[in-house]
């Protein structure tokens, strides 16, 4: 089993709070990682119909048989538990009580933000990272691998086809999960509208012609992006406008949470179609992202991740807006630096006055530092993790 690099942080967890949280994509792990963080608790999917008819029919009873010590998987099935576990946590003092995972971000933390505040924490758990990866010497070799084939946990264990699976995935997904989320009656728009997505990453976020090219209305498009970032599909990356003038964009980005899932969508099958697709670019950026979200995640860090463009077109791709380690990254998926490359990091390095550090990453070997901006290959972002 590839280790994960969240585990300590979830342990500390347990020993604080009566309940621990974890949240994330489906496949993502969650169930292998609790039943090794919570060894001899008592564990139960409510993805099971018979279970979870038992947790909504006789809440109490339900937990009452799980004991003092329990794991509930897929918990956002039946929401109005988290109710019930708030009085148990309270008659019962001690830390570690309860493990809760579920997959719809939007539906659980509703219920935990109202029942259970102070009483857990919440932790997500994303598709393996390049670092955890790189550690078990199972990254692949080629960056144009990595990008097909995506972080989900399955195609590791598994000689899975990294296309056939990832596309099971989805057909799982749209025809089940979103079906718990929204009503979507013509899947085939609903496909076209995520296919859609896929080939805007690293753009602004601009509904109306999502809604235009999809045949849906406006407020359709925002409820689908809204569901599906809820699900751990996709995520928008706001804009950073603080400490500058005014004249900066305030559209998020869209960027998907493996890119893998975006391939597939994309129709991309082999690393040989990908090395010349118009979206190869925006995919190396996305995992980019996606790899300095994951690394925060994993260390029990918010996020803090933003993007920056003024109106007249000056850009940086990612902002992390840590007082402890703030950092500016610009992301170039080409194995040649060239001195304009680090115009838009030269701006943004000219106008804060709060310091930095200024980082342009790319896909060659290149390493050298020039007037306070370092240039380094991408997979120096988890060398000392």
């Amino acid at each position: 089993m590839i280790p994960r690099q969240i585990l300590p942080v979830l342990k500390r967890s347990l020993r604080d709070i009566p309940v621990l949280t974890l949240t994330g994509p489906r496949q993502s792990g969650k169930t292998t990682l609790v039943k090794t963080l919570a060894k001899g608790a008592r564990y139960v999917n409510l993805e099971f119909p018979d279970e979870r008819e038992r947790a909504i029919s006789d809440p109490r009873g339900f937990l009452a048989d799980l004991g003092g010590k329990a794991i509930i998987d897929e918990v956002q099935h039946v929401p109005q538990l988290i109710s019930y576990l708030q009085g148990l946590v309270d008659e019962r003092p001690g830390n570690g009580q309860y493990v809760l995972t579920g997959s719809h971000n939007l539906h659980l933390m509703e219920r935990v933000a109202q029942s259970l505040a102070g009483r857990t924490l919440i932790h997500e758990l994303m598709p393996f990272s390049a670092a955890e990866l790189a550690r078990a010497n199972a990254l692949p070799s080629r960056v144009n691998d990595w990008l097909l084939k995506g972080g989900y946990p399955r195609l590791y264990d598994k000689s899975e086809n990294p296309s056939t699976w990832l596309r099971s995935y989805l057909r799982t997904y749209v025809e089940r999960d979103m079906r718990q989320i929204i009503t979507v009656r013509d899947l085939n728009t609903f496909n076209r509208f995520l296919a859609l997505c896929a080939g805007r990453i690293g753009q602004l976020l601009n509904y109306t012609a999502l809604a235009t090219e999809t045949g849906v209305d406006v407020k359709t498009a925002q409820h689908w992006i809204s569901a599906l970032e809820a699900s751990y599909i996709l995520f928008r990356l706001p804009p950073h406008h603080r400490n500058f003038n005014k004249r900066v964009v305030r559209t998020p980005k869209l960027y998907f949470h493996d890119t893998g899932v975006a391939c597939a969508l994309l129709g991309i099958r082999t690393a040989g179609t990908l090395t010349t697709h118009f979206t190869r670019g925006a995919l190396f950026e996305n995992m980019v992202v996606t790899e300095v979200l994951k690394d925060r995640l994993n260390r029990g860090l918010p996020p803090e991740l933003y993007f920056w463009r003024d109106k007249t077109g000056h850009e940086v791709d990612l902002l992390i807006d840590d007082p402890e380690e703030p950092c500016v990254i610009e992301v170039k998926g080409s194995r040649t630096v060239h001195s304009s490359m680090l115009d838009g990091l030269s701006y943004h390095r000219a106008l804060n006055k709060h310091g930095a550090r200024y980082l342009l990453l790319h896909e060659g070997s290149a390493s050298w530092d020039r007037e306070g901006i370092e240039v380094r290959n991408w997979t120096s972002l988890f060398q000392n993790r």
